[in-house]
């Protein structure tokens, strides 16, 4: 039941709506989910995009993440996942200057990998992403503490997913450790379990479950998890020394709020679906899913599908809706029906990125990404590591 408010005079107001039960398209434009964002204010943004580029020519390379809007995309040189395009920057030695359309942590591998003679920009600094901001330094380094006196430091490997600030990355190489995308973390806790009897595992906790019980044969019970905000994880000593994965309590904001009761939903509502997801989603949800893999192995999987088929999709939402443009000749769907766009991520607007280039045209660097010199070389100790593993590297 909704109803309409009434202001002094009589006149009618806003309607008033009940959460999660009304909407109203005029009002609300570009806050429902799923749904279009509002086009930018300025309609001379994208010209003036166009012209600051143009004018850059060869000096700036633009990254562009797959789950940035379409109006930031359209300006990227390539598109790709972290850790694929902090290595194309990597490929480019020649560009001054690399604009990453992106969230911090990967702004922050784009710049250990690149050249010293090389300046790594983030059009908006707010644009964090919410996974590594829940492990810090200090927290880690308690829990190393809190694992050594538990007896176990010695024997556990670090492995932290690519997606962490480049601090984290520097504690797992300086502690013998490994970086993992989420197409290559099997090898890396193969790897990991090599070197150690113990993993702990940063920063998402979903990722390390599935791919410790669905790729290693691990059980549910060898995985416990550590809470930071709890004096010693929440852990008991016996629970760490029987332990296998000592997993962080971390996970992505967009990827963790899809259910098991969202698959069930859309199996009941589109016929013969195929169910897609990222393994960064929760155990039950993976579980549930027909197809589980990393951002790159989502869009390959739809692009080579059969015409007519129909695909729910377990991701972020600018890319499922982009891939649903792309593919009209099949049936793509948003896996949920209220979760919205990685709010971190879309910081990252053409307002910033057109004054991130501006600048540049006028001689000024703004927001550049530094990562300092011990930070980044025990964090390349690690991502080398990572490189060094047999198969592919470059999907996140």
């Amino acid at each position: 039941m909704s109803g309409v408010a009434t202001i002094a005079g009589g006149s009618k107001g806003l309607p008033l709506l009940f959460l999660g039960q009304n909407t109203d398209a005029h009002s609300e434009r570009g806050v429902e989910c799923p749904g279009a964002l509002p086009p930018a204010s300025d309609p001379d943004l994208v010209e003036r995009a166009l012209k600051a580029k143009a004018a850059l020519g060869d000096q700036v390379f633009v990254l562009g993440h797959h789950y940035q809007r379409d109006e930031v995309i359209r300006f990227a040189d390539v598109t790709g996942d972290s850790f694929k395009l902090a290595r194309d920057a990597a490929n480019r030695p020649d560009a001054p200057y690399i604009v990453f359309c992106g969230v911090h942590f990967m702004a922050e591998s784009a710049d250990i990998l690149t050249n010293d003679q090389q300046t790594v920009i983030l059009p908006d600094l707010a644009a964090g992403c919410s996974m590594a901001d829940m492990a810090r330094i200090q927290q880690v380094e308690a829990a190393w503490d809190a694992l050594a006196d538990a007896g176990v430091a010695d024997v556990t490997v670090p492995v932290t997913y690519m997606n962490s600030s480049a601090d984290i990355k520097a504690f797992c190489g300086r502690n013998g450790g490994v970086v993992c995308t989420s197409s290559n973390a099997e090898t890396a806790l193969n790897w990991a379990f090599e070197k150690g009897e113990k993993v702990l595992f940063l920063p998402d906790q979903h990722l390390g479950r599935n791919t410790a019980v669905l790729q290693l044969g691990l059980s549910l019970d060898d995985c416990v998890v550590y809470d930071p905000h709890k004096p010693g994880g929440g852990l008991t000593r016996e629970q760490l020394t029987a332990a296998k994965m000592i997993l962080w309590r971390g996970h992505c904001s967009v990827h963790g709020r899809f259910t098991a009761e969202s698959v069930d939903d859309v199996r009941s509502r589109v016929p013969g679906v195929n169910v897609i997801v990222h393994p960064e989603c929760r155990h039950e949800v993976v579980t549930k899913a027909d197809l589980v893999g990393s951002t790159e192995y989502i869009i390959q999987a739809l692009e080579t599908a059969e015409p007519g088929t129909s695909w729910a999709v377990g991701t972020e939402l600018n890319l499922v809706q982009r891939l649903a443009k792309q593919h009209t000749d099949k049936n793509i769907v948003f896996l949920d029906k209220t979760v919205c766009y990685c709010a971190t991520m879309n910081r990252i607007d053409l307002p910033h990125f057109v004054w991130a280039l501006e600048n540049l045209v006028a001689g000024h660097v703004v927001n550049p990404i530094k990562v300092d010199a011990d930070t980044e070389k025990y964090a390349k100790l690690a991502l080398d590591r990572m490189l060094a593993l047999p198969g592919k590297t470059e999907r996140d």
